[in-house]
């Protein structure tokens, strides 16, 4: 059996405490599930005509999301082989309920976590923790991140690897 599980993010390391929570919390109860997890970013497109017809995914991509958070996503993706299936990265550029309620039903999303301490801000970047908490059709958990301030790791690869 697969289900599918939307992770709210900023694309920063924090935001991959998330995943490594859930993934724990799933291994303990040892179900025969696999996952499907897509991390969902809000971004605002702009209204240019110009921007709309030629901006890519990809270069979205490469302007939110760090080398960082790619290789963590790697690491985290290769220490539960049992439990993911596929785990891939999305934006979610709409600005009405109707619409993210769209977003969640084509994808097929059961599940969506999200974290208070992890929000989406920066040139483009919207928060979807509104979206997520209002649409009905879904079964939404915020997930408290207990992260000292003084960790020595934050902000770096070795971030990943402090247990949460």
């Amino acid at each position: 059996m697969t289900k599918t599980i939307l992770i709210a993010t900023d694309y920063s390391l924090e935001s991959l405490n998330i995943l490594k929570k859930v993934l724990k919390e799933k291994n303990r109860k040892e179900e025969e599930t696999q996952f499907n997890i897509v991390f969902v970013s809000g971004y605002d497109m702009g209204d240019s005509i110009r921007d709309l017809l030629f901006t890519t995914k990809s270069h979205i991509f490469n302007k939110i999301r760090s080398q960082e958070f790619c290789d963590a996503f790697s690491i985290i993706k290769n220490k539960y082989p049992h439990l993911i299936n596929k785990m891939t990265c999305d934006i979610f550029t709409g600005s009405f309920q109707r619409t993210f309620n769209n977003y969640v039903a084509t994808e097929k999303i059961d599940e969506a976590y999200y974290s208070p301490s992890v929000k989406s801000k920066g040139k483009g970047k919207f928060d979807i923790i509104p979206f997520i908490k209002k649409c009905k059709d879904l079964e939404s958990h915020e997930i408290v991140l207990e992260i000292s301030q003084s960790l020595p790791e934050r902000g770096r690869l070795a971030e990943i690897f402090v247990e949460v």
